[in-house]
């Protein structure tokens, strides 16, 4: 499990760069998408032009008041399809720009990552945003091959991850405080992308020391306990792709990915604005 982990984890900022560099923000804006609207369209594209409510449910933590305003009228002006392309034009732009599709070993980082992708795609079942990309295309271009395998490999974790909230009574905004209690982000950046107003994000801090979950704004022991066991639940469930690669496919990934993933950090792709 430790290797599927660390396969992923190495491997994701190749998908996540997208939600932050400055070509998707150019390209939806072409669609006359800016700001928020971008994020969710982009993101959501996959389900079709589906209603707002639909990427509540399935995004989790963001303020439902947020999601609603920014897909209000989205696809009166353009359609899911044009998004997508900018979407897939986007990533492959700048992935280039970061110089990933010269990294070495480009064809065989595909394949696993590809191998395991659409091994995720044999368990489609209650992962609706894995789901909807996994339905799309593979495109031809052996460096989108990647940013789409990654793209599916990070929903399928993540819809896990929805899951193993839910079933432990732990619903968005608790994630994210229980996010913050740890450190890895501010405080500051979670309120600015996920817009909770300042009286929810107080109570539910307030009833999440009730239940023993923090305190004061760190982790309480049962906090961590919970949130680790929260981590584990999501390595197990993203276990059935990674599966087909056995552990010394994954071992192999791991090891390739490393400089693909570092390549993207120091190019500044993930760099919040």
């Amino acid at each position: 499990m430790k290797t599927a982990r660390a396969a992923w984890r190495r491997l994701e900022p190749v998908h996540a760069m997208i939600y932050f560099v400055p070509e998707g923000r150019r390209r939806y804006a072409d669609l006359g998408l800016s700001g928020p609207a971008g994020y969710f369209a982009s993101r959501s594209a996959a389900f079709g032009s589906a209603p707002a409510e639909l990427v509540v449910s399935a995004f989790y933590n963001f303020h439902p008041g947020l999601v609603r305003g920014a897909l209000d009228g989205v696809w009166d002006t353009t359609t899911p399809r044009q998004v997508l392309d900018a979407r897939y034009a986007a990533a492959d732009e700048a992935l280039r720009r970061a110089g990933v599709h010269e990294l070495p070993h480009l064809d065989e980082v595909v394949a696993l990552a590809r191998r395991a992708a659409e091994a995720a795609s044999e368990h489609p079942q209650g992962r609706p945003l894995f789901a909807a990309h996994a339905a799309l295309p593979w495109p031809e271009e052996p460096l989108l091959q990647l940013w789409h395998a990654q793209t599916l490999l990070r929903e399928f974790r993540g819809d896990g991850h929805v899951a193993s909230l839910l079933s432990e009574g732990v619903g968005g905004l608790e994630a994210l405080l229980l996010h913050a209690a740890t450190g890895e982000m501010s405080v500051s950046t979670l309120k600015a992308t996920r817009a909770w107003p300042e009286e929810e994000w107080t109570g539910t801090r307030e009833r999440l020391r009730e239940r023993g979950l923090l305190d004061g704004d760190g982790l309480s022991p049962e906090g961590e306990r919970l949130r680790a066991y929260i981590e584990d639940r999501t390595d197990r469930l993203a276990l059935p792709a990674y599966a087909a690669l056995g552990d010394a496919g994954c071992e192999r990934l791991a090891e390739l990915a490393r400089p693909y993933g570092r390549t993207v950090v120091d190019a500044g792709l993930l760099k919040f604005r």
